[in-house]
């Protein structure tokens, strides 16, 4: 899918309304322009109108520096009806704030690049992924999500020919990403006094693992299994994530803003910031980090001022989490539960998650209609490198190397061990297809240290000829996430880092700490 991202910062050296919009990533060369532009006041009255329409006591963040007419009228077009109807005023609000931010964003040479762009995906004959970054933390909480080009036009968010996100480009590189078969979900439950936490934690398990059609029995439909904590302690946290496979995060309780990616409020007295979250999360391969709270995608802010890079999501970005979708402001039970249902049974259906996060938009929007603010409320961060896959399409499987052993002559091939040289140490004997290294009980070999991946490394036999005499060779691929897979060589102890290494017999190897266990590869003739 092609993908053009987008990012826009405030130039502060030329006025403090002054911004850049440019070209991150292009799917064609020339497509990396730069506009340079001024923030307009009449967009900040619309966004300060629409603030005290649907904010209420939640106010969705730091309005622009722009200075503000003191009497100035609304636009005519967003004016309310005769009739005085709240509705319809609403709608034409929405509408025109979408409009406004389109008219701002897509501006010369950056909407020429957009619609090039948006020509070459329909010409392979699929939808353009589009990501913007925002570097000014003031723009944060405007809902980007709603734009849109002409009156009757869908949303960019809703569009069929487009699929959006947020995104940042400061960011750590991604961790190994598992190929996965289902949603595995871990969902916690932290302190929330007007939760009975219980009854919560049964309508969020159903409403997960009942999405989908005929009770989700469907051929290609993927499985889904989740795990519930009910206010589990930091270390109770960690512990479940290092020790299962889980590809999902979901988090449904009380937390607030704070520099540090916010706070979640696990228990009474017991706080996890987004920095800490990120990094078991990262560890551990999570590739989807939901947040049932309004605070999500938030900013801190101190005097006034957003303090930048400081949302929950911006900080799992950027520590490597793949994917993270927050709410921008509060939403009600019963719109969050129709969320998450289309949300999951859209991923459950093997969909991208940013496609799968529009078509549960259009669900609310559907619902709930236009000029109500619930479908607005999903914001969708994705890591810069990563594709939304979830979970592994139907059609593509996972493709397993297979046994080219031929059974006539398996009694001539030599066998092939892995054996540790710690006192009273295993000896493996290796598989003929591919043999799995890793901290967790799916693997082959199981090294328990915290030091060692959940999925580490492969090593992987391949079966040929040589003449008429079978030959099978054995290669080391490092799969961990911080590239601590070590070969002993002529010079010492190497790490290798996402590199295939041929195998021969009596090489020693680690996984994980430079001074951990010491394994040998060895071969032995029939």
């Amino acid at each position: 899918m092609p993908c053009l991202n987008l990012a826009l910062a405030r130039l502060t050296n030329t006025g403090t309304d002054n911004f850049a919009i440019w070209v991150v990533k292009a799917p064609y060369p020339s497509g990396y322009v730069l506009h340079d532009c001024i923030w307009p006041a009449e967009l900040s009255q619309v966004w300060q109108e629409w603030q005290e329409m649907f904010a209420g006591h939640t106010p969705l963040g730091i309005s622009s520096r722009s200075a503000l007419p003191q009497t100035a009228p609304l636009p005519l077009n967003i004016v309310s009806s005769p009739s005085g109807q709240t509705a319809g005023y609403s709608s034409r609000l929405m509408q025109y704030l979408g409009i406004s931010l389109w008219r701002w964003l897509f501006d010369g040479p950056i909407l020429g690049s957009l619609e090039r762009s948006r020509g070459m995906a329909m010409g392979l004959h699929t939808r353009l992924r589009l990501r913007l970054e925002i570097r000014d933390p003031d723009l944060i909480a405007l809902p980007w999500e709603i734009m849109q080009r002409e009156p009757g036009q869908s949303a960019m968010s809703l569009s069929q020919d487009i699929v959006f996100s947020r995104t940042t480009s400061e960011v750590e590189s991604l961790p190994y990403l598992r190929t996965d078969q289902a949603l595995n979900i871990l969902l916690v439950l932290g302190e929330d006094q007007d939760l009975d936490l219980e009854k919560e934690a049964d309508i969020l398990t159903q409403t997960l693992t009942k999405a989908g059609p005929l009770g989700s029995n469907s051929q290609g439909y993927a499985p889904c299994m989740v795990h519930t904590l009910l206010q589990p302690t930091p270390q109770e946290l960690i512990e479940e994530l290092e020790t299962k496979a889980y590809n999902v995060f979901f988090y449904a309780g009380h937390g607030f803003p704070d520099p540090d990616g916010g706070l979640l409020l696990l228990r009474p007295g017991m706080r996890l910031n987004g920095i800490e979250l990120a990094q078991v999360l990262t560890r551990n391969g999570v590739k989807l980090a939901v947040f049932n709270a309004c605070w999500g995608a938030q900013p801190a802010s101190a005097n006034n001022q957003a303090i930048p890079s400081s949302s929950l999501a911006e900080v799992l970005i950027r520590h490597g989490v793949p994917a993270v979708l927050g709410m921008r402001d509060e939403i009600a039970d019963q719109e969050s539960h129709s969320f998450i249902q289309a949300f999951t049974e859209a991923l459950r259906s093997r969909k991208p998650i940013d496609e799968a996060v529009a078509e549960a938009r259009q669900e609310l929007l559907t619902v709930y209609k236009f000029n109500q603010p619930a479908w607005t409320l999903p914001v969708l961060y994705q890591h810069p490198d990563f594709c939304g896959e979830l979970i592994k399409s139907f059609d593509e499987g996972i493709t397993e190397l297979p046994d080219t052993t031929i059974p006539s002559i398996i009694a001539s091939v030599p066998t092939a061990f892995l054996r540790s040289l710690s006192p009273g140490g295993k000896t493996w004997l290796l598989r003929s297809g591919v043999t799995r290294i890793g901290r967790i009980k799916d693997n082959d070999i199981i090294i328990p240290e915290p030091s060692v991946s959940k999925r580490h490394a492969e090593i992987i036999c391949r079966n040929t000829f040589a003449g008429n005499t079978p030959v099978r060779t054995y290669y080391l691929q490092d799969l961990s996430t911080y590239g601590t897979t070590w070969v002993f060589s002529a010079n010492g102890w190497q790490q290798i880092l996402r590199e295939e290494v041929l195998l021969t017999s009596g090489m020693q190897l680690k996984f994980g700490s430079s001074r951990g266990e010491t394994w040998e590869f060895l071969i032995e003739e029939s």
